[in-house]
């Protein structure tokens, strides 16, 4: 018998063994307490919204970070001058290391190395200036006087006066498109204390990156969320090797610009011929603007103390420099290297040099190449088998772990 009175046989069910059906709401037909706005946005708009605000944070926060960077310039400019040179003289100390050098004496060499290479070259070039300086000065006032007077005789009948003012309005034009660059030179170095400060933060920076760069990059690896260390591991050492191709490169292209440019200013027998080259040396570092200034400074030479003749001589051995770099040299060896755009190249000088003057001119295309190379890292995606191989390692302490 069943709790009920009936057999189990055709009685009918418990209630706890029959199926409760969930409650159907009725529907409702929209009001308008229920009307939604997003129904009357088109899904472009919408789409165009999301994007819009999310655009509008990230420039807000690199906004902060180039905010932060003005303000410590003195501290970051030198920083990144050490990461440069770093990039130069790691490959360098590890080249020393495998061929049984101790750690501390390939360090040193290293660094020392390049102090002594600077130096000589600051030696060169100032002993080359300071013997022909006077003549220089001479030759200068001479050509001056010179173009005067050939202006007043000309059939252009130039006075003194109106030459005065046109130098005058050349200079002041000068002076105010300069503006950016002497900014940028200030704020490098304001007086000798920075330029002292900065000097010694490089050295010190150089050195220590030099000594412990792997654990100071392990650190910064570790600050990082864990699921996000193996994409940003991989992103800051593809960066790494593309800033040391740059370098590289860069010191090759920069040293066939001054050797042309060296020599054909010391065929044509233009004086401080040694000077110029290390000038173009130092200034092909800053693409295209560098070549541009270097350039006008050996045909101003050449003007000043062979004449018309040969200065237009100078001007075609500088324009064919700047041709081989820009349609050979550039393309062949350092768009393989950077993987940059030449338009690329130029807004990021351009605006580098707006935004900070010559530290940012110099920086600019480094940056961009090595912040390109990340992102795509990042993008692609190659990262994900790192991070699941690293998920069956222990985790280690970068400050403790070797």
């Amino acid at each position: 018998m069943s709790p009920f009175g009936r057999s189990r046989r055709g009685a009918p069910k418990s209630p706890s063994d029959v199926p409760v059906k969930p409650a159907v709401r009725p529907a409702t037909a929209p009001g308008p307490d229920r009307y939604d706005p997003l129904e009357s946005v088109p899904p472009g708009m919408q789409l165009a919204g999301a994007w819009s605000w999310r655009i509008l944070v990230v420039l807000g926060v690199l906004a902060a970070i180039g905010f932060l960077i003005i303000q410590l310039r003195l501290l970051i400019i030198p920083l990144m001058v050490a990461v440069v040179l770093s990039a130069l003289l790691v490959p360098f100390k590890n080249f020393l290391v495998r061929h049984r050098w101790p750690k501390g004496l390939a360090v040193a060499a290293a660094e020392l190395g390049t102090l002594v290479v600077v130096a000589g070259l600051i030696f060169l070039v100032v002993t080359q200036v300071t013997s022909g300086f006077d003549d220089l000065r001479s030759q200068t006032l001479n050509s001056y006087n010179d173009l005067k007077a050939f202006l007043a005789q000309s059939p252009l009948q130039v006075s003194e006066d109106d030459f005065n003012d046109y130098v005058a309005q050349i200079w002041g034009a000068i002076q105010q498109d300069g503006q950016a660059l002497i900014t940028g030179a200030a704020a490098v170095g304001s007086s000798i204390g920075h330029v002292l400060a900065g000097v010694l933060l490089t050295l010190f920076s150089t050195l220590f990156i030099l000594i412990d760069g792997e654990r100071i990059w392990r650190w910064i690896v570790h600050v990082f969320p864990r699921k996000a260390r193996a994409a940003t591991d991989g992103a800051g050492r593809a960066g790494w090797a593309t800033l040391q191709n740059f370098v590289k490169v860069q010191i090759l292209v920069a040293s066939i610009d001054a050797v042309g440019i060296g020599v054909g200013a010391a065929i044509l027998q233009v004086p401080l011929a040694i000077p110029v080259a290390v000038l173009v040396f130092l200034g092909s570092f800053i693409p295209i603007i560098g070549a541009v200034l270097t350039g006008t400074v050996a045909v101003f030479i050449a003007l000043v103390y062979n004449g018309w003749v040969i200065a237009l001589i100078m001007l075609g051995v500088v324009l064919l420099v700047q041709q081989i770099e820009g349609h050979v040299l550039q393309p062949l060896i350092m768009g393989t290297a950077v993987k940059v755009h030449p338009l690329a190249v130029v807004l990021a000088v351009a605006g580098g040099s707006m935004v900070a003057g010559i530290a940012g001119a110099f920086f600019a295309v480094p940056l961009v190449a090595t912040l390109n190379v990340m992102v795509n890292y990042v993008a692609g995606g190659a990262w994900r088998a790192t991070a699941d191989e690293r998920a069956l390692i222990p985790p280690k302490d970068p400050l403790t772990d070797v």
